[in-house]
């Protein structure tokens, strides 16, 4: 196994439908969390939170992972609370894994409101219009709060 940041292992394959199943490990041994199996169930916490679903309910759901947006999550509920908070973990009550995205594909989805530069891409926030610019830097920044 190699000790890149990220592996994907396939642990088996159908040979008629080209179908995988894999493994998602960090490092040689798993994510900080534990391995995740694939094909995944990975609900979508935009900003911290499920609606509808409680950490214990995704729990008997088998769900080991959810995934999180830099770009909203640095909006609301915010770097600084999240911070105080001990991490995106900790804010959610949830103890499984956690997969964040850069915030890039907001510059699509939100094309109305943001515009690309050189230094990264402006956002105006749909909920109070104040401006974020959010940078290759800002972006991992945000993220390691997240933890």
């Amino acid at each position: 196994m190699s000790t890149s940041a990220l592996n994907f292992e396939v642990t088996h394959s159908c040979k008629t439908t080209k179908a995988r199943v894999g493994r998602i490990t960090f490092g040689r041994n798993h994510t900080s969390r534990g391995p995740i199996e694939t094909p995944v169930f990975m609900p979508v916490g935009t900003q911290g939170t499920l609606k509808g679903l409680t950490p214990e309910q995704l729990h008997e759901l088998n769900c080991r992972i959810i995934l999180g947006n830099t770009y909203h999550l640095g909006h609301r509920p915010g770097p600084e609370l999240l911070k105080d908070m001990g991490g995106l973990h900790s804010f959610m009550h949830w103890d499984g894994g956690l997969l964040t995205d850069s915030g890039g594909f907001q510059m699509v989805s939100l094309v109305k409101l943001s515009e690309v530069t050189e230094d990264g891409v402006k956002f105006q926030s749909p909920h109070d219009q104040s401006e974020m610019l959010l940078t290759p830097e800002k972006s991992i920044e945000i993220q390691n709060i997240i933890d």
